[in-house]
């Protein structure tokens, strides 16, 4: 099946192959993601083909067939390039390559190309170079000659080495440097989440452009960049919100997720998605107006367990229901999701609500207390500051006294190690 449309900057195809696995309808959905993704990375769709398929085509992904249709439609609209709705081997590239006389991308491809072309800190452009050189070493060409200038050509070539193995040898050796880079900026980045830990702290997730940079905008009073395309955001930002009452968090921004989040892509991004995993709650945002947002929860969901993460405590935020036509079925999803607040970022609906309702869970799943103990009683103290949060530490004479921050589920094994260790807890005030 092909589907034409109009031309514009450069043009590409779209083609997509739906399985036993897959349905029709899936296959749809996941090219309508696939072709915003090409209109962010700057390229117009003109063309659509997918095939049904019991499996997919080991030398060229589709079937033969359906590769002589691609190339005579690619030949008669002079269509320069190709994108394919999942990720192919170097050698079904190098096939379709050979075939088509175009070129020829994944979705790995185009979601790392946007990266480039999105990141801005330090930071981000390391994690992105990363993931690039991880993805393209087995689809390594001769064009990557120019790292020899970042090493130096003495001891990058061996007796009889080919060109492509040199070429291999200096990206490994680059990944090399990227990974400790990033270790160093993760240790920074502990040190700040550190001087950050007198404040609860909440991510914001969610599949991309849901609006997430837009609620911690207006929540905090902020301008983190805004823009209704897929991956605005790559860097975490961390903003003060004023919850009223006395009580305060500390929001991260984070990077969204999509279908097919390239695995090595998520690795890259460690040192960024710590935010996640750091967090005391998630606020999972989600675009209750958007026809598949039951299966964007899912995928979400699906990356936050690969970062461990899964069981953190979890406020369902549903945005944009000011796009709803008939709010009748939002029943429906709270029933699913218990722990839910429904918002308009845009129209500022209901954000008075969900700052109770991050009041309410706050309080319910954290407990602020001081301990008092003997400063000989170290074991104990150890101790707390494995299984607690320990936001401030002081000492009065011979008495140590920790202000900590516990998740409710801890609270019995705390208050049995403070008595066992003659010591006593008070209750912080409540600041409401």
């Amino acid at each position: 099946m092909i589907e034409l449309a109009s031309t514009g900057r450069e043009r590409c195809v779209l083609v997509g192959v739906s399985t036993r696995t897959a349905s029709r309808e899936a296959l749809a959905d996941s090219l309508d993601e696939l072709e915003l993704l090409a209109d962010t990375a700057g390229a117009d769709v003109v063309a659509r083909m997918t095939q049904d398929r019991d499996r997919f085509e080991p030398a060229t992904f589709i079937g033969k067939g359906k590769v002589d249709e691609l190339r005579a439609l690619v030949q008669e609209q002079r269509i320069p390039l190709v994108i394919f709705d999942d990720d192919l081997t170097p050698v079904q590239v190098r096939n379709l390559e050979t075939a088509l006389e175009v070129k020829v991308l994944d979705r790995s491809g185009l979601i790392l190309d946007i990266f480039v072309a999105r990141a801005r800190s330090s930071e981000a452009k390391t994690q992105v170079e990363l993931a690039q050189l991880q993805y393209l070493l087995p689809r390594l060409t001769r064009a990557w000659t120019h790292l020899s200038k970042q090493f130096g050509g003495i001891g990058t070539k061996g007796p009889g080495e080919t060109q492509i193995e040199t070429d291999r040898r200096m990206i490994r050796t680059r990944i090399s440097h990227l990974k400790e880079k990033l270790d160093r900026i993760g240790q920074q980045r502990e040190t700040q989440r550190k001087g950050r830990r007198k404040h609860l702290r909440a991510a914001l997730v969610g599949y991309t452009n849901v609006g997430k940079s837009t609620l911690l905008n207006i929540l905090s009073g902020s301008d983190v960049f805004v823009e209704n395309r897929l991956f605005a955001t790559l860097d975490p930002t961390t903003r003060y919100v004023d919850l009223g009452s006395g009580n305060a968090i500390l929001m991260t921004d984070t990077v969204g997720f999509i279908r097919k989040l390239p695995h090595h892509l998520v690795a890259s991004f460690k040192s960024t998605l710590e935010e996640v995993t750091e967090a005391d709650m998630l606020l999972h945002v989600v675009d209750v107006s958007h026809p598949s947002y039951e299966e964007q929860i899912a995928i979400v969901q699906e990356t936050l367990a690969e970062l461990n993460a899964a069981d953190r405590t979890t406020l369902m935020v549903f945005n944009k229901v000011d796009r709803l036509a008939d709010r009748g079925f939002l029943g429906e999803v709270a029933r699913h999701h218990p722990s839910h607040v429904f918002i308009s970022a845009t129209r500022g609906i209901n954000l008075m609500g969900l700052k109770e309702a991050l009041v309410a869970l706050l309080r319910q799943e954290f407990r602020e207390v001081t301990v008092q103990l003997s400063h000989t009683e170290q074991r104990a103290i150890s101790q707390l500051f494995n299984i607690t949060e320990v936001t401030e530490q002081r000492y009065e004479g011979d008495t140590a006294l920790l202000t900590i921050r516990m998740a409710a589920g801890d609270e019995r094994q705390v208050r049995q190690l403070v008595r066992e260790a003659g010591g006593s807890i008070t209750s912080a005030p409540d600041p409401g």
